[in-house]
């Protein structure tokens, strides 16, 4: 089973290895620099060799590197999507440097442009892209607030389908349940599972941030609680964890840390839960 959290590069990149191997995880997700301000990973070969070292030896993998929260694909405006551009190719470029396979990217919101107008960017800006051959990017969804995309799983299908780069997609289950898909009955984890397969295709499933939510379904509110004690509930994560057709798609961990339950507290949770 591979679950893990997204952890901290505080002090060097490289610390996010024992960092992850402290919280019991195998597999993980990291900033490579802050994704609340347009700043360019800056990682000497050093810290990037122990990173690589660390992670063959210590954990099963894979890493994630998940983008600015800045970068919006699907923005109509061209100063944006210009420094858009250049910020998911610094991630990707670092990626290679780390040996990291995925680099995880919300679509964005339209801002005015329309839902097809917002898919038609978000696919362009994708194009402009340099991907390394070892290197996948994942569309994220999204809880859909707003004028945001990636809400439906119609929306990753099209920018899938529109794009000429090898895309595929990471879930979070809190942004899916806020957005209206339910998550929370056995019932209704399998339905949303075969809805996903019918209109993206599971074999585009390629990571999970299985967070349980504060708020209820259909909200469109993005906040995350503890495995099981949130608005999802036990039993709906419980199958999640346990659906056959997710048996060997990484987990990560983007819970709170708040009640004296940490990273630690929801992995021992998730392992708890997989029969």
């Amino acid at each position: 089973m591979r679950v893990g959290a997204h952890v901290s590069i505080a002090g060097g990149i490289d610390n996010a290895v024992p960092r992850q191997v402290e919280v019991g995880g195998n597999c993980g997700q990291i900033f490579t620099t802050s994704p609340q301000v347009w700043a360019q990973p800056e990682i000497d070969e050093e810290e990037a060799r122990r990173f690589r070292e660390g992670t063959r030896e210590k954990l099963d993998g894979p890493w994630v590197i998940h983008s600015s929260y800045l970068v919006n694909l699907c923005t109509p405006k061209d100063d944006l999507r210009e420094k858009s551009v250049a910020s998911m190719q610094a991630e990707l470029d670092a990626a290679t440097l780390l040996d990291i396979e995925f680099v995880n990217v919300h679509l964005g919101a339209h801002t005015g442009a329309g839902v097809e107008g917002g898919l038609e960017n978000a696919a362009a800006a994708l194009d402009a892209l340099d991907v390394p051959e070892d290197v996948t990017v994942l569309i994220e969804s999204d809880a859909g607030s707003g004028t945001k995309l990636g809400g439906e799983f119609e929306h990753l299908a099209r920018v899938l389908e529109a794009s000429e780069q090898d895309l595929d997609v990471c879930v979070d289950t809190a942004h899916v349940f806020a957005a209206g898909y339910d998550l929370s009955t056995p019932d209704g984890v399998r339905e949303t599972i075969e809805e996903f397969d019918d209109v993206v295709g599971l074999e585009h499933l390629r990571c999970i941030h299985l967070n349980d939510s504060k708020h209820a379904r259909g909200t469109n509110k993005d906040e995350h609680a503890h495995v099981g004690e949130g608005l999802i509930g036990i039993e709906g994560m419980e199958t999640v964890i346990n659906h056959p057709d997710l048996a060997d798609v990484p987990l990560v961990l983007e819970t709170p840390t708040e009640d004296g339950k940490s990273y630690e507290w929801n992995i021992d949770r998730v392992r708890e839960l997989r029969e």
